[in-house]
């Protein structure tokens, strides 16, 4: 068979079988463009082995027994196999990052549930301290009360904010 033969031959079976290819090889890799590689795959195998066709079976049996085992050669390959456990990976830790995000901002919005249960002057020294990050000489001056008092109110409102959290079961 000469080279013009085999590529009228390869241009003749690519018009004829090259969606059909597409499609089975779709059913095994799941994926629209790597079925097309593989498709073009079995066209290159199919041109490199062409004066070995014995023509036992036809040309398109043929074709689909090339492409079967390119497509089952590539999903026991090990670049599919690290391929398909990084994008694993990739999709728990996506759902686990935005289902922790999710929970975490669920969790802050119990915590201030209950730091506003609490009276306004515990409430305005909880929020001075540990939202705003201002000193307890600072929230002396803001509240306009004395050291001694913020630090008792500070204490207390920790004291209740504990009791009200274990009663709402927010960390235990």
């Amino acid at each position: 068979m000469t080279e013009l033969e085999k590529e009228q031959l390869l241009e003749e079976t690519m018009i004829n079988y090259g969606d059909d290819l597409v499609r089975l090889s779709f059913q095994y890799v799941k994926d629209k463009e790597l079925a097309k590689d593989m498709v073009q795959n079995t066209f290159v195998k199919c041109y490199k082995n062409l004066e070995q066709f014995r023509n036992e079976a036809s040309i398109k049996t043929w074709l689909y027994r090339i492409a079967i085992n390119e497509c089952k050669d590539h999903l026991r390959s090990w670049h599919n196999r690290k391929v398909q456990a990084k994008n694993f990976l990739e999709n728990t830790l996506t759902i686990f990052s935005a289902e922790s995000k999710v929970m975490e901002a669920e969790e802050q919005n119990e915590i201030k549930d209950c730091i506003f249960s609490l009276p306004k002057k515990y409430r305005e020294v909880i929020f001075l301290y540990y939202y705003k990050s201002f000193t307890l000489e600072e929230i002396a001056i803001i509240t306009e009360v004395n050291l001694n008092t913020v630090k008792t109110r500070l204490t207390r409102a920790k004291q209740r904010l504990k009791v009200i959290m274990k009663e709402e079961n927010i960390y235990g």
